[in-house]
């Protein structure tokens, strides 16, 4: 509970409750809302809370499965700080431009982050020292505006297993790409937007910088957490699997010194009974000796 306490007071300080003007309201969004202030409407801490919580313990839960979130936040209050929260996570991001088709064409999408990458091979090994100033010059440009467009998403070789977006009415098109592939989505819903449209909203102001921040932070907290599970049981596995290997190695060679223990005792027991025979014959000789004699 003091948790919970100290979670709302910190997203109070932050401006979070801030909606929008009651002519631009969502109707959908009323039972996010705790009043109406000068024509502001305040969003009920208490349900952001809840939600918030609710999205952390989701993404957490993917990021231990060990798939990927697509960070999205194009408006210029989150680029920032969507930049910086997925980086720390190693997720992949969008800040600059939505293209169209990015998840639903994601295989050409490919295409072109293979061949940005190419080009910064090509660039970086001197490969293009034969070519003229001017064609370098260009291939450099057409990279750098890949970069600026694609680089958040280089190292992602599939769809992403879920997006996190800021502002779903700004990020139209993301979320319809991603509802089409039934990939799940987290969202900051405002009070002007609809909070059925995503599968997890957090009602809370997705204008301020502040605001954007502390919810995002949050949940990278969320998904860190997430990582370092997998990664202490990935090592848990690997300790129980060196365990067994090197039982299996102990009772292999304590079944073969067994095994070449019997294969010496017998040597050991034949021995003595050769030797038994040929102590025989010599008595039988002796025997047919004396028959001669007598």
């Amino acid at each position: 509970m003091e948790n919970n306490t100290s979670l709302q007071q910190q997203l109070l300080e932050a401006g979070v409750h801030f909606g929008h003007l009651r002519k631009k309201w969502n109707p959908k969004m009323l039972p996010y809302i705790f009043a109406e202030k000068k024509g502001i409407h305040i969003i009920d801490l208490n349900k952001t809370v809840e939600c918030l919580q609710e999205t952390a313990a989701a993404m957490k839960q993917i990021a231990r499965s060990g798939k990927k979130i697509l960070f999205v936040g194009t408006k210029k209050q989150a680029k920032d700080i969507i930049n910086e929260c997925a980086r720390r996570v190693n997720m992949p991001f969008v800040t600059e431009r939505w293209l169209g088709g990015m998840l639903t064409n994601f295989n050409t999408v490919r295409k072109s982050v293979k061949k940005m990458q190419s080009i910064e091979k090509m660039l970086g090994d001197g490969t293009f020292d034969s070519i003229t100033k001017k064609e370098r010059l260009t291939l450099s440009r057409d990279k750098e505006k890949m970069e600026k467009v694609l680089g958040g998403i280089a190292q992602l070789g599939r769809v992403p297993a879920a997006l996190f977006i800021v502002d779903i009415g700004h990020e139209h098109i993301a979320l319809a790409e991603a509802k089409r592939l039934g990939i799940t989505t987290f969202g900051v819903v405002d009070t002007n937007c609809d909070p059925n449209r995503v599968d997890f909203a957090i009602p809370a102001n997705d204008d301020a910088t502040k605001s954007i921040a502390i919810i995002a932070n949050y949940l990278t907290a969320a998904i860190a957490e997430g990582l370092a599970e997998r990664q202490a049981a990935r090592e848990e596995e690997a300790e129980e699997s060196t365990s067994d290997e090197n039982e299996k190695k102990a009772a292999k060679l304590l079944a073969e010194a067994e095994a070449e223990g019997t294969r010496g005792a017998r040597a050991r027991g034949t021995g003595p009974a050769a030797g038994g025979q040929r102590r025989r014959t010599p008595s039988g000789g002796g025997q047919r000796g004396g028959g001669g004699r007598r």
